[in-house]
C-alpha cells in the first residue's frame, strides 16, 4: 500500500502485523504512529522492526485483540488523521472495523481510513460515517480509501 506524504500526521496502524504499513508513514513524514497487534510472533517482529529503526520515541505499541473491539483506542481514534486497516483477509474483520470507526465520535471528521484487503471482498462504500470515494485493485490485492464525513 503506497503512501503519499503524511508531514505531521497522526496515524494508527490497525492489525499492524510487522508495522511495514505504519513504518512507511514515519519514513513518509507521519509526526506519529499507534500500532494495534495481538500477541504472538507478529507483535515481537513489530517491536524488533521499530528497535532496529530506532523509532519508538515516535511510535506506542498496543497489544490488543482488535477482534474483542477497539474500546482502549478511543481517545487515540478520536484524535487520528489517517487509520490503517489490513486485517487477514476475507474474515469479516475488516467490515466488524468499519463499523466501528464510522460510528459518531470515533474519529475526527476529515479523517481518512485505508483498507487493504483481497480484491473479491467487497467493501461497503458507507459505514457509518465513513464513505469511500475510491477503489483501487492491484492483482488479488485491493485498497478502499474512506474519508469520515461530518454527518452520518
Amino acid at each position: 500500500m503506497a503512501l503519499e506524504p503524511l508531514d505531521g500526521l497522526r496515524v494508527v496502524d490497525l492489525f499492524a502485523g510487522s508495522g511495514a504499513l505504519g513504518i512507511e508513514a514515519l519514513s513518509r513524514g507521519a509526526l506519529h504512529v499507534d500500532f494495534a497487534e495481538r500477541r504472538g510472533p507478529a507483535l515481537a517482529i513489530l517491536e524488533q522492526n521499530l528497535s532496529d529503526l530506532g523509532l519508538h520515541d515516535r511510535a506506542t505499541v498496543w497489544t490488543l485483540d482488535l477482534r474483542l473491539g477497539m474500546k482502549p483506542l478511543r481517545a487515540v481514534l478520536a484524535a487520528a488523521d489517517l487509520v490503517l486497516l489490513d486485517p487477514p483477509y476475507q474474515q469479516g474483520l475488516s467490515e466488524a472495523a468499519l463499523a466501528i470507526l464510522g460510528e459518531e465520535g470515533t474519529l475526527p471528521a476529515g479523517a481518512r481510513v485505508v483498507v487493504e484487503h483481497h480484491a473479491k471482498e467487497s467493501m461497503p462504500k458507507r459505514s457509518g460515517r465513513l464513505e469511500s470515494p475510491r477503489e483501487r485493485r492491484y492483482g488479488e490485492t485491493a485498497i478502499t480509501t474512506y474519508v469520515c464525513r461530518t454527518e452520518p
